[in-house]
């Protein structure tokens, strides 16, 4: 009898269901299951087209570093000094801080992979005289093209302040970091149909921050003008700058800020030949990315 009791226990238990694997899984909530990253496939790096050739290629990759250094320290800038600085109220107004952070932060920190620079002149606008490169327009509105002329004129953030320049006498595209900067607005990766041309120059920018400052956060070239100034204040020459000749304009804001600007005196500096950057004139082109690295 008991031989019998001990065959039916083993039988039972040998009948009893085990618990399936996927249903342990199951019950651990944070169990990944085998699932890739959130953040698989991000492009961190910008594309460059295999038509640069290694010369090139150096010299845009060294911008564009340079493009994320000078957007990072605008950004930066911001988020220590909020609208306590005299510079962001000189360029933005009372706009809120978060629009211009935002339009910084996507330069650094945003997916990169719909964005192409190259080297080849496909539209043919590299032969225009004066044209150091330009978006394609309707043609790629994901690319860029960098003519010849921008690795004979473009200068590093390194010599800022130093050989006549100043903000507001110099041009925007003197360094490859603000022009790139400007390039990569016009990218709707980055610019996202926002970032747009409303002002023209330095005394327009300033006055369109006193007049219509709802459209500074999001110029193009305001953003660049406040980038420079930032950085030629904050790094190139800490607590000086290069601001250059600078006209009386109105700030209502009443509390001392601890970067505001000393008196500057006038400086004249020699631009460098413009940089046009007019939409490519639509043509039937087709070609084949054979190499983004």
């Amino acid at each position: 009898m008991l031989l019998l009791n001990l065959a039916l226990s083993v039988a039972a238990a040998v009948a009893l269901p085990t618990p399936d694997s996927s249903e342990v899984n199951q019950s651990q909530p944070f169990s990944q299951n085998g699932l890739a990253p959130w953040n698989a496939g991000a492009v961190n790096r910008f594309p460059i087209h295999s038509s640069c050739n290694s010369t090139q290629r150096r010299q845009i990759e060294l911008g564009l570093n340079e493009t994320i250094t000078l957007a990072e320290h605008a950004k930066s800038h911001i988020l220590r000094w909020s609208n306590e600085s005299e510079i962001y109220r000189k360029y933005f107004g009372d706009r809120p801080t978060m629009e211009a952070i935002g339009a910084f932060d996507i330069v650094v920190n945003g997916d990169k992979k719909d964005i192409l620079f190259r080297c080849d002149n496909p539209d043919g606008n590299c032969d225009n005289e004066g044209w150091a490169g330009h978006w394609r327009g309707v043609n790629a509105t994901d690319e860029t093209v960098i003519c010849d002329m921008s690795y004979e004129t473009r200068r590093s953030l390194s010599t800022m302040c130093g050989l006549g320049y100043t903000v507001s006498e110099s041009e925007t595209n003197t360094f490859w970091a603000a022009d790139l900067l400007h390039r990569l607005y016009h990218v709707p990766a980055i610019g996202q149909n926002w970032i747009d041309h409303f002002a023209d120059g330095y005394e327009e920018v300033v006055d369109q921050a006193k007049k219509n400052a709802t459209l500074s956060t999001h110029d193009s070239e305001t953003l660049q003008y406040f980038a420079l100034e930032v950085y030629a204040y904050d790094i190139s020459a800490p607590g000086i700058g290069c601001p250059g000749v600078q006209h009386e304009h109105e700030d209502t804001h009443n509390e001392a800020t601890t970067t505001s600007e000393p008196a500057p005196t006038a400086t004249t500096s020699e631009k460098p030949s413009s940089t046009l950057d007019v939409p490519a004139v639509s043509k039937s082109i087709e070609f084949s990315i054979v190499d983004l690295y």
